[in-house]
This record gives structure tokens, C-alpha cells and sequence, in this order.
């Protein structure tokens, strides 16, 4: 009879089996050996597998049988600074009730790795990938809150920043202590003529406070490339030396118990003179070497690209031609937050079903995570292409944006403030939380419809919806954010704002905030999670815009057609039932589930329509598939 540890090697050898040619294949693309690269691999693998707790072996195998786990309807995200939430992570633990009552089952905590000290971009200048912040605990306190949110049915998600390093980081103090091996973990140069010449093609990530795309080093007495601030040194990927560390650091990860990683600044990876170095095709043979070996250690963990680019450079990060299905199991979708808010400032959904449709469907196998706000600013990515098929000028419609959600245009319900103006591309982005902006501070009377409105379209895309902390209670922005010297030239901290534990909400089950948000987001989530028809694998497509009023998305989904409409205007708006006949819905046998009543179809000119009353959105389902998906 074979032992256990005979079955566990038998396993390991499989996966072994399965992944080496997707690994070798990732590996031919970016270093000259790869058979030597993925031998040291594989041996890291190894050990991190046979390292791994018995718990986390069992939900690998329960991920091994479900594998579309992530995709389910019932999958609801929140994210969150652990200290903003609840002061550290035992606070975290203590408070899982509150957010599995939300429906919550992924947890987004923001940078808790230990990171240099202030400033620290918010905690993405990590000095040490294996500690834990000293004031959020210890990484005993974060394996422990793992359990805790596992037998809870909610999966951990970290980020992991693959950039670049604190300049504080071992590597590079054993590079100024001159190690050619660590020096080698960074690109640097001894004088100004090759950053010069990348500059010629590099943007600016925060013009503001750190301009430029080099800094030098005085003890190192070399230029070093740091993209995003001076104490933030890029890493050489294309040192294969690189690749394993931040392969070993994965499968530490996850032997945590983390469950998501989130790959922050991914884009930025890989280096090519004459371009603006982001999106390179290196970046997913790089992603596809790392899952692999995630894959044979940790089938249960699951990658999300932080790709906040263009909308035609986003599909990549989900897999396309050979990386089809072998990179990240989700990305943001960052043109439908974008879109989200350019419908409500001009009550015009045309631009926004256009953008839509152009972006290409997603492997089956992936999800996009879908979101109204993030920790980030809103930076104001509509294409150009995009506003000239629709006759508007991309950079006066971005301009047109930022001052409409700054409160700057009249007739504005929103306040937020301009973030990183840039005077020479004209950039302007927005800070301000998900209430602020839709109009809750300026008590408009729409601005609860509004808010939960947007909240229907990103639970309503498909994917993973994730709230921003707050947004769930209809928090508007913390103005007293600059009273902290920590945080004083950087305005994003209006909308990350202190979970008020101190003063209970209504029904007493968690902290006080708009009672009709809660309620009203609080339905939706459950009409959500009984509709099959928002299964990831599912894309959502924009229809023929009937209404420039009206964003109307089809799903066609085994069980039958689901058809999502949605008035970002404060006017009665209507939707013409040939709407559901093009998408194979009968209108008098179809039911829409927010309401969880049959619309009532009033006689027109020509044809019937169903009438949206202001911000009204609905989910059409036929009647019959509605009974199914409810039992």
C-alpha cells in the first residue's frame, strides 16, 4: 500500500509533467539557457511543495476540481488598508463577520510586506518581501488570519510589487556594498548617456514630486532606474537571478495562505530603448514563468495583472496568442471604471458602448476584476480613437472629466480634487470617493440612485466585483487628509479614509454610514449571487444603443440571455422591447431580478418600451431561467 508521501511525490511529478513545457516555453523568450533557469526553478518548487501546510494541500485539491472557483457569481471583492479597517490584522480577524455579511469572499489587503521607512508609495517600496509592517502584526498574525478568512469561505489577496525594491532592500545594500551579483539585480549606469537616451521615450509617472526616470546614487556612485520615486530602484528581469527570487517569494506567499497576488506595477517589468517601456511582450512570458511554477506548488493560488494601461493593451495581461490562458487569472478592467464615470457626467452612453466593444473577449478561463473606485486616483484613460469615432477630442473630453468630477463645471454633483496635473501632456487625474463624487456631499437628490447605479454595472459586468472600503456605506471623502504630514502632498488620501467603527450603523452590525446604500448594495449583491448569468466565463457586449441614455449589455449564457439595462440620466428613459428580442428574450416572459418583477411594457410609437425611471438599472432574465437559478 503507497504512502501518503508516495501519493505527494506521485502529484508533484505530475504537475512537474504539465507545467515544464509551458514553463520552458516562457523561458525561450526571455533568457539564452532556459533549461538551466527552469531546473533551478522547478528545485525551488519542489521544495516549496513538499513546505506546504496540509490544509492549504486540500484546497489546492478543491481548486483542482472546481477550477472556475473565481469566476462564480457569488464572487464579491473588498479591499482595504489593513490599519484604515480595523488597526491591524488580528483587527482584520475580529472583524471577518462584518465583511462575510457583506457578502465579501476576497479580501484585498493593501502593502502590509515590510516597506522602507515614510515615504513609501503608500507601501509599495518594499524593503523585506518576508516581514509583516511591525505596527499590522507579524507574518505568524497574517498566516493565522488566512485560516480565519478560509473557514469563511474568503480568500486572501497581497500584493506583490515586481518593479522595483526599496532602496533599503537587501539587494540593493549588498550592491552598495559592491556584490557584482546584486548590482547585477539592477539596471544602473555609470554616467547620464543611456537614461538620457530612454528618457527620449519615457513618461512621467508622478511629475509632481518625482521627476524623471533616474536618480543617482552617491554611494553606489552609479545612476539607477527608478521609475516611480528616487528610493524606488527597478529590478533587471532580464537577470534570470531575479526571476528566481521573486519565484521563491511566490511560493512563500502562498504558503501563508495567500490565495491572490496581485502583480503591482507589472507592466513596467521589461526595458526597451526607443519605447515608453511598459507592455513589453517580454512581461508575459514573465507572468507565464512565474504561474507555473505557482501552478506546481500552489494550484489554488490565482494572479491579478495591476496593468492600469490602455484600453487595447489590456487584454494581453489575460493572455492572448501563445499566452492564451497562461498568464494572469485576472486584471482590472480599468475602461469600465473610467466609463462608468464619463456616463454619469454626460448622461451619454454612446462613447461608452463603443469603448466597450472594442475591446477584444477575454480567455474563458479568466475574470476581470470590475470596479467603480480603487486605493488610486482615476486617471482619465479614454483613447483618442475612441473619442474621434464619437466626434470628441480625447484630451479636451480627459480635461472635461477631471474638472467635472473637481467640481469645476457647473451643474457638477461631484467633489473630488485634481491629482498629478501634468502641464505638458495636459494629464489630469481625480481623487474622491465613489459617494463624493456621484453627489452624496453635495446632497443632489439623485446622488444615492447614483451610487447605486454604478454599484449595478460593476456587479452586473461579470467578473469580480471589488468595493473600495467605505464605498459600502457611502462614505464621502476625508478632508482632514493633509492634517497628516505623512500624507500631506499626496491628495489620494481623500478617499482612503478610517472604517468609523466607533459609531454603529442603524441595525447595529457594523459602522455607521447611508442607510440606503448599505440596503440598496446589500440587494444586490444577494440578487447576484442566485444569477448564473453572471458567471465570468459570460462576457458582457454592448447592444445597438437604442438610447443615448441607456448602456444596455447582453450576456448569452447557456442557461439563456441575460440583457442589462441602465439610465445614467435623471429623466424617464425607454427601452424598446425589439431591445430583447435582438438579444432571444421574450418580453412578455422575462422577469428583471433587481426588482424581481416583470416589466410592464407601455404602448409607443411603433413598438412597446419598458420606461427606466432616473438611474434605474435592471437585469432581464426569461422568466423561466429566472426559476432555475432560484431553485
Amino acid at each position: 500500500m503507497e504512502s501518503d508521501h508516495d501519493l505527494r511525490d506521485q502529484v508533484l511529478a505530475a504537475r512537474i509533467e504539465r507545467w515544464r513545457p509551458d514553463l520552458l516555453e516562457a523561458l525561450a523568450e526571455l533568457y539564452p539557457d532556459p533549461d538551466a533557469v527552469a531546473d533551478r526553478l522547478l528545485e525551488l518548487a519542489a521544495r516549496a511543495y513538499r513546505e506546504r501546510p496540509e490544509d492549504l494541500h486540500a484546497l489546492d485539491l478543491a481548486r483542482s476540481l472546481r477550477p472556475d472557483w473565481f469566476q462564480q457569481p457569488s464572487m464579491l471583492g473588498y479591499a482595504c488598508y489593513a490599519d484604515r479597517f480595523a488597526g491591524d490584522l488580528r483587527g482584520v480577524a475580529r472583524h471577518t463577520a462584518y465583511l462575510k455579511e457583506l457578502g465579501v469572499t476576497y479580501l484585498h489587503l493593501m502593502p502590509l510586506l515590510t516597506p522602507r521607512p515614510k515615504p513609501n508609495d503608500g507601501g509599495y517600496a518594499v524593503q523585506d518581501y518576508r516581514s509583516v509592517r511591525p505596527d499590522l502584526g507579524t507574518m505568524e498574525d497574517l498566516a493565522e488570519l488566512t485560516q480565519v478568512l478560509r473557514a469563511e469561505g474568503i480568500s486572501l489577496c497581497l500584493d506583490l510589487v515586481l518593479n522595483h525594491v526599496a532602496a533599503e532592500h537587501e539587494w540593493a545594500q549588498r550592491a552598495r556594498a559592491g556584490e557584482r551579483r546584486y548590482l547585477d539585480y539592477f539596471l544602473t549606469f555609470a554616467d547620464r548617456d543611456l537614461p538620457d537616451a530612454y528618457e527620449r521615450t519615457l513618461p512621467e509617472v508622478f511629475p509632481d514630486f518625482a521627476p524623471g526616470n533616474f536618480t543617482f546614487d552617491e554611494d553606489l556612485g552609479r545612476w539607477v532606474w527608478t521609475t516611480f520615486n528616487a528610493w524606488q530602484w527597478d529590478v533587471n528581469w532580464a537577470n534570470p537571478d531575479v526571476l528566481v527570487e521573486y519565484a521563491d517569494t511566490v511560493c512563500f506567499l502562498a504558503n501563508q495562505g495567500v490565495e491572490v497576488l496581485r502583480l503591482d506595477a507589472i507592466a513596467f517589468t521589461w526595458k526597451r530603448m526607443g519605447t515608453d517601456c511598459q507592455n513589453q511582450p517580454e512581461v508575459h512570458a514573465l507572468t507565464q514563468a512565474l504561474r507555473t511554477v505557482a501552478r506546481i506548488v500552489a494550484p489554488a493560488v490565482v494572479f491579478k495583472a495591476e496593468a492600469i494601461v490602455g484600453p487595447r493593451e489590456l487584454l494581453p495581461y489575460l493572455g492572448q496568442g501563445r499566452h492564451h490562458g497562461k498568464v494572469s487569472d485576472l486584471a482590472y478592467h480599468n475602461g469600465l471604471m473610467v466609463q462608468v464615470w464619463n456616463m454619469l457626467a454626460t448622461g451619454d452612453v454612446r462613447l461608452t458602448a463603443h469603448a466597450l466593444a472594442q475591446l477584444p473577449q477575454a480567455p474563458s478561463t479568466t475574470a476581470w476584476i470590475t470596479y467603480a473606485r480603487c486605493h488610486d486616483d482615476i486617471g482619465w484613460a479614454i483613447d483618442d480613437r475612441d473619442a474621434a469615432a464619437l466626434g470628441l477630442h480625447g484630451w479636451s473630453h480627459r480635461r472635461y472629466l477631471a474638472d467635472f468630477y473637481a467640481g469645476d463645471v457647473p451643474g457638477s454633483f461631484a467633489r473630488g480634487l485634481l491629482f498629478q496635473e501634468n502641464e505638458q501632456t495636459g494629464d489630469r487625474r481625480t481623487s474622491g470617493m465613489l459617494a463624493s463624487l456621484a453627489g452624496l456631499e453635495t446632497e443632489d437628490p439623485y446622488a444615492v440612485w447614483r451610487v447605486l447605479l454604478v454599484h449595478a454595472v460593476i456587479l452586473g459586468f461579470g467578473g469580480v466585483p471589488v468595493l473600495w472600503m467605505g464605498d459600502e456605506l457611502g462614505l464621502t471623502n476625508d478632508w482632514a487628509w493633509d492634517r497628516d504630514p505623512d500624507h500631506a502632498d499626496d491628495n489620494r488620501w481623500l478617499h482612503r479614509p478610517r472604517l468609523p467603527w466607533d459609531a454603529a450603523g442603524e441595525d447595529g452590525s457594523g459602522p455607521a454610514g447611508n442607510h440606503e446604500v448599505r440596503a440598496g448594495l446589500g440587494h444586490l449583491v444577494r440578487v447576484r449571487q442566485d444569477l448564473p448569468h453572471l458567471h465570468a466565463s459570460t462576457p458582457s457586449t454592448p447592444m445597438l444603443t437604442r438610447d443615448p441614455g441607456v448602456l444596455l449589455l447582453r450576456r448569452d449564457h447557456p442557461l439563456g440571455p441575460m440583457v442589462a439595462a441602465y439610465n445614467v440620466t435623471a429623466e424617464h428613459r425607454p427601452v424598446p422591447e425589439s431591445v430583447l428580442r435582438e438579444a432571444g428574450l421574450d418580453p412578455d416572459r422575462c422577469v428583471d431580478r433587481i426588482s424581481g418583477t416583470r416589466p410592464t411594457w407601455h404602448p409607443g410609437a411603433g413598438e412597446r418600451s419598458l420606461w427606466l425611471t432616473e438611474y434605474q438599472p435592471v437585469w432581464l432574465v426569461a422568466t423561466e431561467t429566472a426559476a432555475h437559478s432560484l431553485g
